[in-house]
């Protein structure tokens, strides 16, 4: 028996694999844009500056001259370096990578079974792809870029983006904002469009440093600098870092007290994580876990958080796996599935189960056939030590 892959449930997991070269690629063409019409725009003050002039004689012919050919010069170097630039950095690199990802995934619509070869080749790529993604997401990107590298898939992970991640972040750690607002910058407009407040935070933040180092008069100074413009959407936070420069960090108390903790530092390490999973459409966990929390829900009994009946070989009983599932709801099954302590199987009409004569306790027929051949016909509970012979144990109908 043959079964096709589940193409609609694989693609779920896959559209951060295809949106970010595509949302990187928007991000470059956007600022690219935005150079072309800046530099645009001053060649058509110039052209409408030069017509009126020239309408009322007051240029010569020759220098007239001269200044159309100084802005076609212009406009033939912005045409060579701003496209030019696009197409290095953004063009081709992420337009092949954007084509190598979409073959890929286009390349298992084609598999006819999940038990195929190609089936089994394409879901351990994924495996590199999670696997790398996590390293990624887990600060060890030498780990990463070496598995990468080892299996030949640098194009199917976000490396360049993470490093970018790992950069600001830990600029943050070392209480510099100046990476994550340089970042803000260039993602202004994705910010504002989302109404993410990381920009305000980090002007906050740069404040509260000055009023630390008491430089009171360049707090004032960047307050009505940077801080003013945001007065609509967060005067209350600005108004409790205004009263800062009345306090010190060890004369602070309440509300004050905690702007001045080091803390925040990593409330803003988080922040700009989320801010930039978001812009680039990376889900906030990694993708491997992802995968095991949707098989893990489909396992998770409230008898996995009972000591007496764990199951040695249920992912959800295991110590490590265990951690994961607690973030899952209970699976809910419309049937029992009942599963041997004994041998880790489930038991059904071909391997039904038996109940010892007293204590009722419930074990599957092969694992107390394997305990009776080897006991001559004898077999022991393991919880109670009971012992009874094989025949004297009773038939349990599952319902």
């Amino acid at each position: 028996m043959t079964t096709t892959p589940n193409i609609e449930g694989i693609m779920l997991f896959e559209q951060p694999f295809a949106r970010v070269p595509y949302e990187n690629y928007r991000k470059v063409f956007r600022v690219t844009q935005k150079n072309i019409e800046k530099e645009l725009g001053t060649l058509q003050t110039a052209a409408a500056d030069l017509v009126r002039k020239a309408q009322t004689g007051a240029v010569a012919q020759e220098d007239a001259s001269k200044a159309v050919e100084a802005m076609l010069k212009r406009t033939e170097n912005l045409s060579a370096r701003c496209l030019g630039d696009l197409q290095k950095n953004a063009g081709t690199p992420t337009l092949e990578v954007m084509r190598e990802r979409l073959e890929l995934l286009a390349s298992v619509e084609s598999v006819q079974s999940a038990a195929s070869p190609e089936f089994d080749r394409w879901a351990d790529t994924r495996l590199d792809r999670w696997l790398t993604d996590w390293a990624l997401r887990s600060g060890k990107e030498r780990t990463a870029r070496k598995l990468a590298q080892a299996r030949g898939i640098e194009r199917l992970v976000d490396l360049e983006l993470f490093s970018e991640i790992r950069r600001v972040e830990e600029a943050l750690k070392k209480h510099s904002c100046a990476e994550a607002l340089a970042w803000c910058s260039e993602n202004k407009a994705a910010l504002r469009k989302v109404k993410n407040p990381l920009e305000f935070e980090l002007r906050l933040q740069e404040f509260i440093e000055l009023a630390r180092d008491r430089k009171l008069m360049e707090a004032i100074a960047y307050q009505k600098k940077h801080l003013i413009q945001w007065q609509e959407t967060h005067s209350v936070q600005i108004q409790q870092a205004s009263a800062l420069l009345a306090f010190t960090p060890a004369t602070a108390f309440g509300p004050y007290k905690r702007l001045y903790d080091l803390a925040r530092w990593d409330n803003l390490v988080q922040s700009f994580r989320l801010a930039i999973y978001n812009l680039s459409t990376l889900p906030t966990e990694p993708l491997l876990y992802l995968a095991m929390y949707a098989g893990l829900a489909s396992l998770k009994l409230p008898s996995c958080y009972i000591h007496e009946t764990k199951n040695v070989d249920c992912p959800v009983c295991d110590p490590d796996l265990g951690l994961l599932a607690k973030e899952v709801p209970f699976s809910h099954h419309v049937n029992s599935t009942i599963v041997c302590r004994l041998a880790g199987k489930i038991m059904d009409e071909n391997n039904f189960p038996l109940a010892f004569p007293k204590n009722g306790h419930v074990y599957s027929k092969e694992a107390l056939e394997d305990m009776a051949a080897i006991n001559d016909g004898t077999v022991t509970c393991p919880r109670t030590k009971e012992t009874c012979h094989f025949t004297e144990l009773r038939k349990v109908f599952i319902s």
